[in-house]
């Protein structure tokens, strides 16, 4: 086989060395083969191969040096070396729970790694069968009887929860969100409903829980979603959740909740709350800190079936009477019929849902549990401790708490945060005075050092 490799003499010998029609050291092509599969095709060059109009082509260099991939890796290695060797208690929607060691082992696996979309279900039961635990798993946890086999992330989740609510009530134009909803979970919510007509409007919150008083004032006819999270940005157990649905229902809106698979598994079932749908990321189980990837969850109730976007796997008998797999909703706009697609998801998270299902199957429903209960225990604990030190109230809020809370300090809250740095801790501050701290299994070896270098900073 031609490997790309050229054999050129020296005065000490033959020299192996790789070519590449392109100066790419990772396409394996040679001109030869190229030349070939355009002969082929009946092609002059690889360009014939691309349809682009001229006026949307991009002509100019992007001005990026050619490197080898030890020069590319050795670049990065630098660029890491820069981060600061840091225990982290930041939170911010990013936790950190122990992952076994069986879920690499098994999501390792070639099947898994190389499997794309599952499209040929007789060549991909085994993926589709674990994505259907995956959905099973949502559905137990949530008490809503759909949920698709994963999606982008926690913030897109969001959004696509508004465009469901806006295909079930298409005219209804408001979506109201808590006024401590993260950044950028708001920002990408803009973004996704800003060509349908949505206005996203912020309800007011009262110590870090819904002012249902106030929520009540600005129902109207024409709010299609409220959304409410539990836990918030700030760590808070929301208090009022079907409170907060009867409202919604009682003006003709859904109402939406933002959580994960840990603290459901706690906390009381959603739908028995009155919850419509469920969003959040999934990827707290089975996946490391990414600061960035996740795994979408979205669970809803079985009326809006048809209106779910992405896909979901379904369980059927073959001709031979056995159980077998297939995708069985697939309203997503690459397919057939893209005029009537819900979403224009083109792919899912469906590798870090098969780690999450992995985790999940790995605790059992008892293991689940604990660590839910360790992350409401762990901020207890923690808390307490900070709120010894003088000039410190912890926590800010007097509501149950899951894995992080806010402190409050007479100190400038950055100048804490530097001081922690010099000690070897990542916290950070959300105003002045107040900092968000986060605390799982994962650093919760470190909470008495942490605490005597919180006392250091704040004195």
């Amino acid at each position: 086989m031609n490997m790309g490799i050229k054999q050129i003499e020296s005065v000490d010998g033959p020299i192996m060395t790789h070519l590449s029609p392109t100066q790419n050291p990772y396409t394996p092509h040679t001109p030869a083969d190229v030349e070939s599969m355009l002969l082929d095709l009946g092609l002059q060059s690889i360009e014939e191969l691309f349809d682009i109009p001229s006026s949307i082509q991009f002509t100019d260099s992007f001005k990026i040096p050619s490197r080898s991939e030890y020069e590319v890796k050795t670049e990065l290695k630098e660029i890491f070396e820069k981060n600061l060797p840091l225990i982290e208690f930041l939170g911010h929607g990013y936790y950190s729970h122990y992952i076994p060691s069986i879920v690499d082992h098994i999501s390792d696996r070639s099947e898994f790694l190389t499997s794309y979309t599952q499209y040929q279900p007789e060549v991909s039961q085994g993926f589709l069968q674990v994505l259907f635990e995956y959905q099973s798993l949502i559905v137990e946890l949530t008490g809503l009887k759909i949920a698709n086999s994963s999606m982008y992330d926690f913030a897109t989740s969001i959004g696509e929860a508004a465009l469901l609510s806006g295909r079930i009530s298409p005219t209804r134009t408001k979506i109201l969100v808590p006024d401590i909803l993260r950044l950028e979970r708001l920002s990408v919510l803009k973004n996704y409903t800003s060509n349908s007509g949505f206005k996203i409007e912020s309800y007011p919150t009262c110590n870090s829980n819904t002012d249902v008083d106030e929520l009540s004032n600005m129902i109207s006819k024409d709010v299609s979603m409220v959304y409410v999270e539990s836990p918030n940005s700030h760590g808070s157990l929301e208090e009022s959740i079907e409170e907060i649905a009867e409202i919604s229902h009682e003006s003709g809106s859904l109402c939406c909740l933002g959580t994960d698979p840990v603290a459901l598994s706690i906390l009381e079932s959603p739908s028995a709350l009155g919850v419509d749908i469920v969003v959040g990321d999934a990827s707290v189980l089975g996946l490391p800190n990414a600061y960035g990837m996740g795994v979408g969850l979205f669970a809803c109730r079985s009326e809006y079936l048809r209106k779910v976007p992405g896909r979901l796997v379904g369980i059927t008998k073959d001709a031979n009477n056995r159980r077998a797999y297939t995708l069985t909703l697939q309203t997503r706009e690459q397919h057939i019929r893209r005029e009537r697609a819900t979403s224009n998801i083109c792919t899912n998270q469906a590798w870090i849902a098969l780690r999450t299902a992995i985790h999940a199957a790995y605790l059992g429903p008892h293991g689940l549990v604990d660590l839910a209960k360790q992350c409401i225990d762990l901020p207890l604990e923690l808390s307490s401790k900070l709120n010894n030190i003088e000039g410190v109230q912890s926590p800010l809020y007097s509501r149950y708490h899951f894995r992080e809370f806010v402190v409050r300090t007479e100190k400038k809250a950055l100048d804490v945060v530097r001081f922690l740095e010099t000690k070897g801790y990542a916290v950070s501050a959300i105003n002045d005075h107040e900092l968000l701290i986060c605390i799982t299994d994962t650093n919760s070896s470190h909470l008495n050092a942490f605490v005597d270098a919180f006392k250091e900073a704040v004195l």
